[in-house]
């Protein structure tokens, strides 16, 4: 016991000091948790004593990738893979196809035999679903173009998993009987294949029945105690349920859990399960990632470096090659297609469980299998590093030099006093508002089906990212007056305002903030013109009470626009205190208390004896008189 906690600590501590370095670095979350496996694994620091050790580890923390293929299962409706087809099927499928083929021919031309070849190949063709969703994610490029087919291409792969570990078995040379025991053989090894492979198709048909027929009922049933911890606990069984079956039919439990999710991804409690089982996927991801760099065979990199630094240089380079001629007939942006092939670059954490099982079926041999784990691990933690610099280097200039991306999309061809950045739910009613006013905007939006299906409803927008300042350059931002971010990421609006002011410095620039915390990041760096979405609703919700409590139309409207002003003038007074959580509550207490006194003095001043003209019958019917008159229409 002392044991597991002195290990627990040691885990913890690595990661939070490894992870936090990473990141005030720049680098990928990802990265530093190989970091830390490697500093605390038997070759630097030897608190995991030997490379056993680390592997016991891993197979334990293997269940984070399972975790994460139940999550990504869960995104994957019918629907929208559907609409995603032509990047799945066309990019995704290039991508693996034509890896394949290279990694393979290469394989063979340098004599390797032609199992063993097909198997490194069809591991390598994967990349690493963790270490790029987890970098677009906190580069917030899950919505850009190169985000978009990344995502295409790793569904593919996803996909492609099945297939290969079907394709496995029957690389083994060796009879069956002389293939090693391993940590994941399954129950049905010692049968016959026929009925291993009719153990496989009833084990999915169960997964598939059990999450159409089984696991709804089950959630609903659990949902009624209105436990949470009930209902977290029964997602956890899900998962671990599921992934014990596919061990014991011989299969991936990734695989299984990946299918599981996406059978649930039309049930009611998927945003619960997402909610419940995301904390637990980082903390397990996070250790899978410790154990792959604490399991990095040094003393074989060591033995051969030529060779081993050579093949993970070759991997990266063959992915990227290929990745980038995808790229291009997609007419990618140099910078897009930077992003988009090296990104994707690095071999995938699956490839650690396909050489184990095919060392398990005799397929490669503990050197072989050693050496490409060795690849697999530092392609890994190398491509974080090549990204990074990437970014500091070619990526950025691209950008500051204004190279516009191609494509239809990225063409603006008008200018106008106002721009606006996002036309989703808010952005689209501030558009609307200004255009029913004889106001034309410039408007950009960073996703292209939402582009598609505004192009549809008649609105002239255009495909791009407002953080890059090429595309604000083309969208006449040194003439335009105003500029107009209804963006929902204040991290994308803040980029936004200090391009603004120091490119575009005589533009007036609205900001769109989700809360006053939001518009208390906007004001720390000087956006003065800040508007909380929720702020005026709430506050006509809270008139429309008024009136029909029987309050005077016009009272209700002064009470309004004072409250507002009031609240605006708080929000100026707080975010001096927002950092500091005991002095924030008190100074909210006395800015509440200071904004009743002042309405009810406002109340006190009986205003509201002559408000009453604002509701009279006389008005209302002298005001629809003269609208609905002649002289008036003609007017209009």
């Amino acid at each position: 016991m002392e044991s597991f906690f002195a290990q627990a600590i040691i885990y913890i501590v690595a990661a939070i000091i490894c992870v936090s370095l990473a990141k005030k670095l720049g680098m990928s979350s990802v990265l530093g948790y190989l970091l830390a496996g490697i500093l605390i694994g038997p070759y630097v620091f030897k608190f995991i004593s030997n490379e056993s050790e680390g592997q016991d580890i891993m197979h334990g923390t293997e269940f984070g990738v399972v975790m994460m293929l139940f999550l990504i299962g869960l995104e994957l409706e019918p629907k929208n893979l559907w609409r995603m087809r032509d990047l799945i099927l066309k990019v995704g499928l290039a991508q693996v196809l034509l890896t394949t083929l290279a990694i393979f021919g290469l394989g063979l031309a340098f004599g390797v035999a032609w199992n063993i070849s097909l198997t490194a190949a069809l591991s390598i063709s994967l990349s690493s679903t963790a270490i790029v969703l987890q970098s677009l994610k906190e580069k917030n490029q899950l919505d850009s173009i190169e985000g978009k087919m990344s995502f295409g291409v790793l569904l593919l792969q996803d996909i492609a998993v099945i297939p290969i570990l079907a394709i496995l078995p029957l690389l083994a040379l060796t009879a069956p009987e002389m293939i090693a025991q391993g940590d994941h053989s399954g129950f049905f090894e010692q049968f016959p294949g026929w009925i291993q492979t009719l153990a496989i198709f009833a084990a999915i048909g169960l997964v598939i029945l059990l999450g159409r027929y089984g696991f709804g009922p089950l959630l609903k049933l659990v949902v009624k105690t209105h436990l949470r911890e009930l209902f977290v606990a029964t997602a956890l069984l899900i998962v671990v349920g599921i992934a014990y079956l596919m061990i014991l039919v011989g299969l991936s439990p990734a695989l299984g859990a990946f299918l599981a999710g996406v059978v649930l991804a039309n049930s009611p409690y998927k945003h619960a399960l997402e909610s419940d089982l995301d904390p637990f996927k980082g903390i397990l991801l996070g250790l899978f990632f410790i154990a792959v760099g604490s399991t990095i065979n040094f003393s074989l990199i060591l033995s051969d470096p030529t060779l081993v630094i050579g093949l993970t240089l070759g991997v990266i380079l063959v992915k990227a090659f290929i990745l980038v001629g995808i790229g291009k007939f997609r007419k990618l942006s140099v910078p897009e297609n930077l992003n988009f092939s090296f990104g994707l670059a690095q071999a995938s954490e699956f490839s650690f469980v396909t050489y184990s099982f095919a060392f398990q079926l005799s397929i490669l041999d503990r050197v072989t299998a050693d050496t490409l784990m060795a690849v697999t691990a530092l392609s890994m933690g190398l491509s974080p590093i090549l990204m990074l610099i990437l970014d500091k280097t070619i990526i950025q200039k691209e950008g500051k030099n204004g190279k516009k991306a191609t494509g239809e999309s990225d063409v603006v061809n008008e200018k106008n006093q106002v721009i606006l950045l996002g036309f989703g739910n808010f952005g689209s009613t501030v558009g609307r508002f200004l255009r029913a006013n004889g106001v034309e905007a410039t408007i950009m939006d960073s996703d292209p089906d939402q582009v598609d299906f505004l192009r549809q409803m008649g609105f002239k927008v255009y495909f791009g990212d407002g953080t890059r300042l090429d595309l604000l350059h083309a969208a006449g931002a040194e003439h335009a007056k105003i500029l107009i971010s209804a963006i929902d990421s204040t991290e994308h609006s803040i980029k936004i305002v200090k391009l603004c002011k120091e490119h575009f410095p005589h533009l007036e620039v609205m900001i769109r903030a989700r809360n006053r915390f939001d518009a208390y990041e906007l004001m720390d760096v000087g956006v003065e013109n800040i508007y909380r979405e929720h702020l005026d609703t709430s506050i006509r919700m809270g008139e429309d009470a008024l009136r029909k409590l029987g309050f005077r139309a016009h009272t209700v409207h002064r009470l309004g626009k004072q409250f507002r002003d009031y609240d605006e003038k708080a929000l100026s007074v707080l975010v001096q205190f927002k950092n500091n959580r005991q002095e924030y509550i008190s100074k909210v207490r006395k800015q509440i208390e200071m904004q009743e006194t002042l309405l009810s003095g406002e109340l006190s001043k009986k205003f509201s004896l002559n408000d009453h003209a604002w509701d009279s019958e006389q008005m209302k019917n002298s005001t629809d008189q003269t609208n609905n008159s002649p002289e008036s229409s003609a007017n209009h």
